[in-house]
C-alpha cells in the first residue's frame, strides 16, 4: 500500500506530518492553487514573480501562505532557478532573498540547504519536481528543484553529496518527492530519454516507456528515486507523492496542461527557533 506524505488541510495546503512530529520545531509542505487573489489564468494562490501576474497581487499570496505556515516573509529565501543543478548552503544572512522580488533571488541556484534556524526555504513548481531533504540527527534541511535537466544533472544526488562533506552519512538523510507531473502525461523525445540513458543506474528498470515513435512518457519521480537510491539514500527513506500535478489542475497550477500560461506553486521546509514554545 502507497502512503502519501502529504495531507492537505482545510486551508488548501499540503504539509508533511511525518517530518513534522520528528522534532527541531519543523515546517514544511507545498502550496496548491487555492486560496489566494490572482486572477485567471493565475487563479488564484500563484506565488510565482516570473509569469506575468501583477507583483504586488503575488506578494499579497505570499504573505497569505506566511500567514498560513506562521512563517514571516522576510525570512524566506528564494532561489533563481534555472534549470540547472547548482546548489547553495544559506544562512540567516540570506533571509529575504527572492521573497519579494525576482532581481532579490539566489542567483544561478536550483537547490538551497541549511541548518539555520528561523529561515524558510522556498522553491516554486507548475510541473518539476520537488525534492526535500531532512536530517532530524543533524537539524539540517534542504530543498531542490528538478526539472528533467536538473535531474538528469544529479541535482537530488548533488545534495546527497554535500551533505556527505557536511558529515552527514546518508543512512540519516529522509527524502520527499513532492507533487509533480505524472508519468502519463509527461511525454518527451528520444533527446530527453538519451540524456536520462547516462544517469541511469545500469541496474535499474528505465523509468519511461514508449508512446509513439521517437515519443515516449517519463516518470520523473521514479527516475529522481533511482538516482537518489544510487547516492547511498536507502530505498525506505524515499517516499514519493502520488498528486500527478498536470491530472489536478482542480489543484495546482500545470505548466504542460494548461499550455505555459498559468501559475506557480511553491514547496517549503523551515526550522524555527524554539523561542514561542
Amino acid at each position: 500500500m502507497v502512503h502519501e506524505p502529504f495531507i492537505k488541510t482545510e486551508d488548501d495546503l499540503l504539509l508533511i506530518p511525518k517530518w513534522e512530529k520528528k522534532g527541531h520545531n519543523l515546517t514544511a509542505g507545498f502550496t496548491t492553487r487555492l486560496g489566494g487573489v490572482s486572477q485567471s489564468p493565475y487563479d488564484s494562490l500563484n506565488v510565482g514573480l516570473h509569469v506575468s501576474d501583477n507583483d504586488s497581487i503575488v506578494i499579497k499570496n505570499r504573505q497569505i501562505v506566511s500567514v498560513k505556515i506562521d512563517f514571516p516573509i522576510e525570512q524566506w529565501v528564494v532561489g533563481e532557478q534555472i534549470h540547472d543543478s547548482n546548489i547553495k548552503k544559506v544562512t540567516s544572512s540570506d533571509c529575504g532573498k527572492g521573497a519579494q522580488s525576482l532581481t532579490s533571488a539566489v542567483k544561478d541556484i536550483d537547490g538551497l540547504y541549511t541548518k539555520d534556524k528561523d529561515i524558510l526555504l522556498v522553491s516554486l513548481y507548475a510541473d518539476c519536481v520537488p525534492l526535500y531533504f531532512f536530517s532530524p540527527k543533524h537539524g539540517m534541511i534542504g530543498l531542490a528543484h528538478a526539472g528533467w535537466k536538473g535531474t538528469v544533472g544529479k541535482i537530488g544526488p548533488k545534495m546527497i553529496e554535500i551533505w556527505k562533506d557536511e558529515g552527514i552519512d546518508p543512512n540519516d538523510i529522509l527524502v520527499i518527492i513532492g507533487p509533480s507531473i505524472g508519468q502519463q502525461q509527461y511525454e518527451v523525445d528520444r533527446n530527453v530519454i538519451k540524456a536520462v540513458d547516462q544517469v541511469l543506474p545500469q541496474t535499474d528498470t528505465p523509468p519511461y516507456i514508449e508512446s509513439r515513435p521517437g515519443h515516449f512518457f517519463l516518470d520523473l519521480k521514479t527516475l529522481n528515486k533511482q538516482l537518489l537510491i544510487a547516492a547511498g539514500i536507502p530505498s525506505h527513506c524515499v517516499k514519493i507523492s502520488q498528486y500527478c500535478t498536470a491530472s489536478r489542475t482542480d489543484l495546482f497550477f500545470s505548466h504542460r496542461k494548461e499550455q505555459g500560461r498559468t501559475g506557480r506553486m511553491m514547496s517549503f521546509i523551515g526550522l524555527k527557533s524554539n523561542e514561542d514554545l
